[in-house]
Order: structure tokens, then C-alpha cells, then sequence
């Protein structure tokens, strides 16, 4: 004989009913990592995007001419900036990361080449900022405004911006304002020459400038790290903080007399950590704390630097490549070169700048390296700095850039 069923027995399971409805299991979701290279050869007018993992190749895409990379910062575009073509074609990595509160979502796609281009005189640096992404001209008086939401579902919506005169320098997106460098008009410039850059001024979202010409002479290098953008200066560092109803505020962080004669003029941003990592001169880098009592601490390197890199997910962690072939990592917590390994023949800096030399990016827990003299890249691991394996690459890799990460799958 069945026992009869009590009403709090059906009560309790109407409620686990509706909670499995509610709840849907996790047993669902699967964690996924991807991670994609777009490679820039040095001689062909070609990007690859190549799967880490495989080592397959996932597309080629034909340009118009030799290209420099950025990165946006969603990691969802690549830029592949062609200055002697005065175009910017824009590629899709594939790779979505989304939040989701107590984890992150990854959405894994095709690359693509995205068939709306950005034209200007002589493109030269591409900015994001969140969504906003400034590309600044040098051969006219204008940089772009424009939204990386907007580009890739097919029309840029461009809003231009005076720069007082063409010049070789940036924009940068921050808020509701743009941080954009200042020519010196009154310098003596030769024939086909640009003139200097002798600082930063501030303008609103309608072109407005806010506030004086803060002094930066020959500024050249601009990063990011937590709400702070800074930029390189011959006096020293521009920092720039977030501010209120005036709009940013600007503080030079002095070389001083601790430091030897030299100059910043390429930076990177700390990520989980607030610092900046520079050059200084060709075999020195420099940390940057902007809010310590001595800003700088000076890290000399046995030859000259080629190329540096940060590691996003270990942030104590920057990788060196010096032309005798040799990988440093430098733990920018202490301010030491902890480990170094040969990772490449040597590559010489005489020569001329854009000849073919290897670059890193971080690729999860692998340091990518271009070998364009062996048309590899080398995937070394960031822990021993060991060699684990290597990609051939058609031509002559050189520029590189890593787009991806970790996330739940759906």
C-alpha cells in the first residue's frame, strides 16, 4: 500500500522544482581558454592571426601596406595602422571577454577583417580607452574620435578634432575630455619637416581646451595603468589624475638629480598594480610610482633593449629582450632582473629602426617572441623562460600582438 503525501512534502518539492528552474546548473558551463597572435610581417602588407594552442593559422589578411598593431583595450580589436598608406584597417579578434559579477564569460569567434577602414594623412598612434578610440594623423592638423562598438558593427561615426598643426603626436581618451599633444609653431623646421611637441593641453568633448598648455618638451610615449594616463617628457614624466568639474589634473614627475642624463619616451601600464615601466636610453628601463616620494628607480640591462613587455595576469612580472638574444624578467615589485635565458640569435639596434627585430607579447602563461631572421615565433614559458615551443610563420613575423583569456562557455 503507497503512504499518503504530505502537504509539506509537496510544498518542499514545488520548491526544489522552481529552484532547479531558477538556479540552472552550473554542469552547464565549461571553462575555456583561447588565445590568438596577429602578426605583422615586416616586408608584406599581410596580418596573421594564429591559434596558440594549434599553432594554426586562422586568417591572413591582405592591407595596402606595412603595419604597425595596437591593441584595443577590450582586447576585441586590433588595429593594424599603415602610416605610408594613410589607412587603418581594423581587425576582430574572435575573442569576447564579458563579467558576469563572480566569473567572466568568454565568446570564441571567427577573426575577421572588418570592411570599414579609417583614412587620414599618415596615421601614426591609435588610442583606447574604454570604448573610445583616438587616431591621431602627423601629416595633418586633425586626429579621430570614434567608438569601437560603432566600428565594428560597420560605420565608424567619426568625429574630428583640430591638433593646431600636423605633428607626430598623440591623442588620448580619458572621460568626458581628450589629453592631446601641443606643437611648437614658432620652432625653425626644415622643408617636409614636422615640428617638435612642447606639451599637453586638455580639451572637453567639443574640442574646447580646458585649462593652460601644461610644458612636456619633445613629449613621445603615453600608457595607462588604473585611472592615471602618463606621458614621457624631457624634464620628466607628465602624470595626469583624474579631476572634478575643471577637468584633469597634470603633475610633472621630475628625472631630479638621481637619475642619469636620459629621458623616457616609450611607456607601459601597470594593470592590477598602478605603476609605469619606461625606457631609459637604450640599456637602461626606469619604474614609475607616481604616488611614492622618489618616483623613479633606474634598472640598468647588460646591452641594449630591443623590446619590453608586461604580464597583465602576473602583474610583478615584465619581460625584457635585449639584443644579445637574452629574456629578463624583472619583478617590478623589487626592482630586480630575477631571471634571464637565451631565447634568440642576437639582434643588433645599429641598423635602421624599422629593420627586422623580434617583439613579445604575453599570450596567458607564454611569452610569444617574433624570430623574423628564422620565421618562427617562439612561445617561452614566463615562468622558466625556457623555450616550449615554436610557430613557423610564413615571411618575416615581426609585430605581435596576444588577444585573449579564460572564461565560462555557455
Amino acid at each position: 500500500m503507497s503512504r499518503p503525501v504530505s502537504s509539506a512534502t509537496l510544498r518542499v518539492a514545488a520548491f526544489t522544482s522552481t529552484a532547479l528552474l531558477a538556479f540552472p546548473s552550473f554542469a552547464e558551463e565549461a571553462e575555456k581558454e583561447s588565445w590568438r597572435l596577429f602578426i605583422a610581417d615586416h616586408t608584406l602588407p599581410v596580418v596573421r592571426a594564429v591559434d596558440v594552442e594549434s599553432g594554426k593559422e586562422l586568417g591572413r589578411f591582405d592591407l595596402e601596406g606595412y603595419a604597425a598593431l595596437s591593441l584595443s583595450e577590450s582586447g576585441k580589436t586590433v588595429f593594424a595602422i599603415q602610416g605610408d598608406k594613410n589607412i587603418v584597417h581594423a581587425i576582430t579578434t574572435g575573442i569576447s571577454l564579458s563579467d558576469h559579477g563572480e566569473h567572466r564569460d568568454i565568446e570564441i569567434s571567427e577573426p575577421k577583417l572588418l570592411t570599414t577602414t579609417i583614412k587620414g594623412e599618415k596615421p601614426g598612434h591609435v588610442v583606447t580607452h574604454g570604448d573610445d578610440v583616438a587616431v591621431f594623423y602627423d601629416r595633418t592638423a586633425r586626429f579621430d574620435l570614434l567608438k569601437e562598438s560603432a566600428l565594428s558593427e560597420g560605420h565608424a561615426d567619426i568625429k574630428a578634432f583640430d591638433t593646431i598643426a600636423a605633428h607626430h603626436g598623440v591623442a588620448v581618451p580619458m572621460g568626458n575630455h581628450l589629453l592631446v599633444s601641443v606643437p611648437n609653431t614658432d620652432a625653425a623646421v626644415k622643408e617636409g619637416e614636422l615640428p617638435p611637441r612642447l606639451g599637453l593641453r586638455v580639451v572637453d568633448i567639443e574640442g574646447k581646451q580646458v585649462g593652460e598648455v601644461a610644458p612636456c618638451t619633445a613629449l613621445h610615449g603615453e600608457a595607462t595603468s588604473a585611472r592615471l594616463v602618463a606621458f614621457g617628457c624631457e624634464e620628466g614624466v607628465l602624470v595626469v589624475r583624474p579631476g572634478g568639474m575643471d577637468g584633469p589634473e597634470l603633475e610633472m614627475l621630475a628625472y631630479g638629480d638621481a637619475l642619469p642624463k636620459g629621458k623616457v619616451s616609450t611607456l607601459l601600464g601597470g594593470t592590477s598594480m598602478q605603476f609605469f615601466l619606461g625606457n631609459y636610453g637604450e640599456d637602461k628601463v626606469v619604474l614609475i610610482d607616481p604616488d611614492s616620494d622618489e618616483p623613479y628607480r633606474l634598472v640598468e640591462l647588460a646591452t641594449r633593449r630591443v623590446d619590453f613587455v608586461l604580464d597583465p595576469a602576473k602583474p610583478r612580472n615584465a619581460y625584457i629582450l635585449t639584443e644579445d638574444g637574452k629574456l629578463h624578467l624583472l619583478d617590478v615589485v623589487s626592482g630586480a632582473v630575477t631571471k634571464s635565458e637565451t631565447v634568440t640569435e642576437p639582434y643588433s639596434k645599429d641598423g635602421h629602426w624599422r629593420d627586422p627585430r623580434p617583439r613579445l607579447a604575453v599570450a596567458g602563461d607564454r611569452i610569444a617572441v617574433t624570430d623574423p631572421r628564422h620565421s618562427l615565433v617562439r612561445l617561452v614559458d614566463s615562468e622558466t623562460l625556457k623555450e616550449a615551443r615554436t610557430i613557423p610563420v610564413e615571411g618575416q613575423p615581426f609585430a605581435i600582438v596576444a588577444a585573449g583569456g579564460s572564461g565560462a562557455t555557455h
